[in-house]
C-alpha cells in the first residue's frame, strides 16, 4: 500500500464519488426500532442491517468515519435501561472489523478528536492505528507540534480540525490575529507546513461555512491536502455547493471526503422510528452517493 493520498485516490476512483458515511449509532433512536433496548446489541445490529443492505445493493461510499463516542457511551448506564453491558468499545471493533472485511477498499476514519502531548499522543495514536486498525484518524491542534506529531505515523491519515461545521466555532476559528487573519487560516497554513514532514497530514473543513471553505480549499489546493468536510445534511451543507466550490479553486476532488452522519443512519430522529426506517436510510445513502458522483 502507497500514502494515504494514494489510498483516497483510489479509493474515490473505485467508488466513483467522495462521500463518507457517519457510523454513529444514537442510543435513543434504536429504542424506536427494536424492543430489545438501546444496549449495544441493539447498536450493532443496526449497524450491520446499514452495511448489509449497502453491501446488497452493490452501493460504496469512498470513506466510513464512526465516532468513538456514539460507542463508548454504550459502556455506561444508558437512560431507564440501567444496562450492565460493557461492550460498546468492544462493538466498534466488530463493526471496524466488518468494514475490513466487506468494503476493504474504502478507508476508515476514526473520529476521535484526540488531542494531548508526547506520550500520551503517542497513546490515543496506538489506539486508532493499532487497537481499531483506523486508517485515519480526527485530532484537535489546539496544543500544537508535540500534540499533533505523534499522529503522524506509517501511511496513516491525519485529519486536524480547522474550520469545524458547527455553530459555536466561530468564538475561537474565526479570532482575528494581530495580522488581521483569521485563526482558522492561520491553522490551515500550518497543517500545510506539518504535511511537509508527513504527507498524511488533511484538515477537518465544514461544509456549513463556504465563504470559509472557499478560503481553505484556495489554499490547500496546490499542496494537496486532504480534506474531511462535515456538515452535509441535518446540519444543513450541501455536498453540490463544497463541490462547486473545489472545482472553482482547482482543488483535486478524489482528496476530499463528505461526510454525512445522522441523515444517513436516523433521519426520523426529531419522531418516532417509520415502519420503512431501512428504506428511508438506504434512500439518503444513495443521494449522498449521486451528489459526490466524481
Amino acid at each position: 500500500m502507497g500514502t494515504y493520498l494514494d489510498f483516497l485516490k483510489e479509493s474515490a476512483e473505485k467508488a466513483g464519488n467522495i462521500a463518507c458515511m457517519g457510523l454513529d449509532p444514537i442510543a435513543e433512536c434504536l429504542v424506536r426500532i427494536t424492543p430489545y433496548g438501546s444496549d449495544s446489541h441493539a447498536m450493532e445490529d443496526h449497524v450491520f442491517s446499514l452495511l448489509h443492505k449497502i453491501r446488497q445493493s452493490n452501493l460504496s461510499p469512498a470513506a466510513f468515519k464512526p465516532n468513538i463516542g456514539y460507542y463508548s457511551v454504550f459502556d455506561t448506564n444508558w437512560l431507564e435501561f440501567q444496562t450492565d453491558d460493557c461492550s460498546g468499545l468492544g462493538k466498534l471493533k466488530t463493526v471496524l472489523s466488518a468494514l475490513r472485511e466487506a468494503f476493504e477498499d474504502v478507508p476508515v476514519i476514526l473520529d476521535s478528536k484526540r488531542g494531548d502531548i508526547a506520550k500520551s499522543s503517542a497513546n490515543y495514536a496506538a489506539e486508532a492505528f493499532d487497537v481499531y486498525s483506523a486508517d485515519a484518524v480526527t485530532v484537535s491542534p489546539y496544543m500544537g507540534t508535540d500534540s499533533v506529531m505523534p499522529f503522524a505515523v506509517g501511511n496513516k491519515g491525519v485529519y486536524v480540525l480547522c474550520r469545524t461545521s458547527n455553530p459555536g466555532a466561530a468564538v475561537i476559528q474565526n479570532l482575528r490575529l494581530e495580522n488581521g487573519e483569521e485563526l482558522y487560516m492561520h491553522v490551515a497554513r500550518q497543517i500545510i507546513e506539518w504535511s511537509r514532514d508527513f504527507e498524511g497530514f488533511g484538515a477537518v473543513v465544514g461544509a456549513t461555512n463556504l465563504r470559509e471553505f472557499e478560503n481553505i480549499a484556495k489554499l490547500f489546493a496546490p499542496h494537496r491536502i486532504p480534506m474531511l468536510i462535515p456538515g452535509v445534511g441535518s446540519q444543513g451543507g450541501s455536498a453540490k455547493d463544497v463541490i462547486e466550490i473545489m472545482r472553482k479553486v482547482g482543488y483535486p476532488l478524489y482528496l476530499a471526503r463528505i461526510n454525512s452522519s445522522s441523515a444517513l443512519t436516523h433521519p426520523w430522529k426529531k419522531g418516532p422510528a417509520p415502519s420503512d426506517w431501512l428504506d428511508q436510510c438506504m434512500a439518503n445513502i444513495r443521494k449522498l452517493i449521486e451528489e459526490t458522483a466524481i
